[in-house]
């Protein structure tokens, strides 16, 4: 900028003594003349006509540079914002948190390996194995369904709207606990819907 300035006024003084005669003598106040029509042509090249557009490198301006991504790079990325690949790690991460918390249950459970036909008899480990293994496996196909369908409600919720806010979650709680509850009846399919939308309510108020 410094530079831009320091060049326009050398040249413009230049041209100047150029122009002006040895002969004709120095008039009195031709510096006050010239200062304006000096501040002007500083003008005219910072924010006139003559400024020249400067590409900004952001390594220069301390920021760091944008390196070019390949196509297969962004299929990628776009194969892991699709609502698909939600939906299945979702899927994934409830159906691992469902079986631990189905054998988490299972273990504190006093009646585990029992048989109802006779109470008395003392289960052996294998049976209890077995009953903590069933339970678990049910948790976690339980956990599984759920996270698909809300992931992937919420997903869809959002690309629809085109916003990321607490209502996403609240409008998938809700047609997710809807779709689940419905299969036992009307009653049961609005309480599921309700209760599910309550419940996303209040996480998306604790963790905001």
């Amino acid at each position: 900028m410094l530079t831009v300035c320091i060049t326009i006024m050398a040249a413009h003084s230049g041209s100047s003594s150029v122009s002006t005669s040895p002969e004709s003598p120095p008039v009195m106040g031709s510096s006050s003349e010239d200062a304006p029509l000096q501040y002007s042509l500083i003008l005219n090249h910072l924010i006139g006509d003559k400024r020249q557009a400067r590409e900004l490198n952001p390594t220069v301006m301390g920021g760091l540079p944008n390196p070019h991504k390949s196509e297969e790079q962004k299929m990628i990325e776009r194969g892991m914002e699709s609502c698909a690949f939600k939906a299945a790690l979702a899927c994934v991460g409830g159906f691992v948190l469902g079986g631990a918390f189905g054998v988490f249950t299972a273990g504190i459970d006093t009646n585990v390996g029992f048989d109802p036909k006779d109470p008395l008899r003392t289960p052996t480990a294998k049976e209890v194995l077995k009953d903590m293994g069933q339970r678990g496996m049910s948790y976690a196909k339980n956990f599984a369904i759920v996270g698909a369908m809300f992931s992937c409600s919420e997903c869809l919720i959002e690309s629809y709207r085109g916003k990321s806010d607490w209502k996403n979650a609240v409008l998938s709680g809700c047609v997710t606990g809807g779709a689940i509850g419905f299969r036992a009846g009307l009653k049961a399919g609005v309480l599921g819907c309700g209760g599910f939308a309550a419940f996303s309510a209040a996480i998306e108020y604790y963790l905001h």
